[in-house]
């Protein structure tokens, strides 16, 4: 039987950038599959009790650029922590990584992701403009305008929809979030409990 890891994302937030690449290589460790969930987190802060970044306390925002740059030097990932585009709208890219797994299967929408986040906070574009999603997506050796034009469809966005709802329902209120055998997991610096539970 299969190991499936459920992997809530928002394409938008530097901490699934920072555990993304971890992720995956736990994953091939331990033959587990993981499953690409990206979902509206602004939603689920709605319902969750948190707070988007800008209404967030002052020294909140401020400790928070400090965690990012030293989590960026200790695993030696590239990473500004006020990128150019940003704060920027995620549902687009989210909706291009959905349709890329309808599509191609979760391997491509996991790579496509990797870029998504990368290009986000390290190459500073802006993943909310169309022509620079087309252009991500050709990077990674896809038709980006057929994929954009799929991320569209009403299918698409009831995925999207129906992964929110997910998320909201396994009482999710962050991102990244990994679910594995029932037990949930938030953010990148939980990622050697969740390489542990894998190996059981």
């Amino acid at each position: 039987m299969s190991k499936v890891c459920q992997y809530f994302l928002a394409p938008h937030s530097p901490w699934a950038y920072l555990g993304h690449a971890r992720l995956i290589a736990a994953a091939e460790r331990h033959g587990v599959q993981i499953e690409p969930r990206p979902f509206d987190l602004g939603k689920v802060f709605s319902m969750s009790g948190g707070l988007p970044l800008a209404k967030r306390p002052p020294q909140r925002q401020a400790y928070r650029l400090t965690e990012l740059a030293r989590w960026s030097a200790f695993l030696q990932i590239p990473l500004n922590p006020a990128p150019k585009f940003f704060p920027v709208s995620p549902d687009a890219a989210a909706k291009l990584i959905i349709a890329t797994r309808l599509a191609l299967g979760a391997n491509a929408a996991l790579g496509l992701a990797q870029a998504v986040m990368a290009a986000l906070w390290a190459e500073e574009r802006n993943i909310g403009d169309d022509e620079t999603l087309i252009q991500i997506a050709n990077g990674c050796e896809l038709d980006g305008r057929m994929l954009l034009k799929s991320a569209a469809t009403a299918s698409v966005q009831a995925e999207y929809e129906r992964n929110t709802d997910a998320a909201n329902a396994a009482s999710v209120f962050g991102a990244p979030w990994y679910i594995y055998d029932g037990e949930g997991y938030w953010g990148q610096d939980r990622l050697d409990f969740l390489e542990r539970a894998f190996a059981r």
